[in-house]
């Protein structure tokens, strides 16, 4: 049996939503509604199945194919980076590349994403949390989903949370807040419009500190600013193919940092590439 890597999946013993697999065997590290605690397991369940994993069921060497032709790759199939960019510390906040993958499903019940550095290491996970069983058929059912809370869980490949993003219950217009893993707020992501262009704002302490700018009307490609409007990221839509963009709502984003921000504005642009689905393209499929 071909082992999975070590990652947070959902919980087999059914007692809680996710629990760790560290590689060779589950362990007692579990999470509800982002909160993490322990329960030792009681029996051996298999190991997650290609089915559970949050990457799609792709082996190490598809996921760094697949990372590198994204980047790499000329048209909509990729963002065409010409080389790998220097630096990186290993974690999301310190990449200067991100590729935050959708998990593809063909009816999307909870956001899951896997994000990937520009070598195609995995780097960290994004869970939707605390989703009801009554929920999940309200979206499988009807489009009012977009109206209700959502929260997203950041974790590492340790399972250590690294950001929160709650996106509160909105009517046009969305809002989200970013935390810590400990969930204090750093900041939020503040959308401007709803007709055009959408434009989002950066913001903390009451005090704008840079701006997401759409470039197009269909919202695939963005520029990030700071406060004096010269751009520090960018993030752009890959193309998946016809057939995956008609029958499923999976989306792929590449973030590209030309010049690290200092905290917290740093922390809500990496927020930015994690949150332009929940933010926005929940609520605009028909253009996505």
């Amino acid at each position: 049996m071909t082992l999975s890597p070590a990652n947070w999946y959902p919980d087999p013993t059914g007692r809680h939503e996710h629990r760790y697999y560290d590689g060779s065997a589950w362990t007692d590290q579990v999470a509800d509604d982002g909160i993490q605690s322990t329960d030792p397991v009681e029996a051996a369940p298999d190991p997650p199945s290609r089915l559970d994993r949050l990457d799609s069921g792709l082996t190490m060497g598809d996921e760094a194919r697949r990372v590198d032709e994204q980047l790499h790759g000329s048209g909509h199939r990729g963002v065409g980076m010409d080389a790998p960019v220097a630096g990186g510390g290993g974690g999301i906040l310190t990449e200067p590349v991100l590729v935050v993958n959708q998990k593809a499903k063909l009816i999307e019940l909870n956001n899951q994403y896997s994000v990937f550095d520009q070598h195609g290491n995995r780097i960290a996970a994004v869970n939707q949390v605390g989703q009801s069983t009554a929920r999940k058929v309200l979206r499988l059912v009807a489009s009012v989903d977009q109206f209700l809370t959502t929260r997203l869980d950041i974790t590492d490949v340790d399972g250590r949370s690294i950001l929160r993003l709650t996106r509160p219950g909105k009517i046009i217009k969305s809002t989200v807040i970013v935390s810590d893993g400990n969930d204090r707020e750093i900041g939020r992501i503040v959308q401007q419009n709803a007709i055009g262009k959408i434009n989002f704002s950066l913001e903390a302490d009451g005090q704008q500190l840079g701006m997401i700018k759409a470039e197009n009307w269909r919202a695939w490609d963005f520029a990030i600013v700071d406060a004096a409007g010269d751009e520090i990221a960018r993030v752009t839509k890959t193309w998946e193919g016809l057939a995956k963009t008609m029958f499923t709502t999976a989306d792929n984003y590449v973030l590209q940092i030309t010049r690290r921000a200092a905290e917290p504005l740093n922390s809500l642009v990496v927020a930015s590439a994690l949150s332009i689905d929940t933010a926005l393209k929940q609520d605009s499929r028909g253009l996505g």
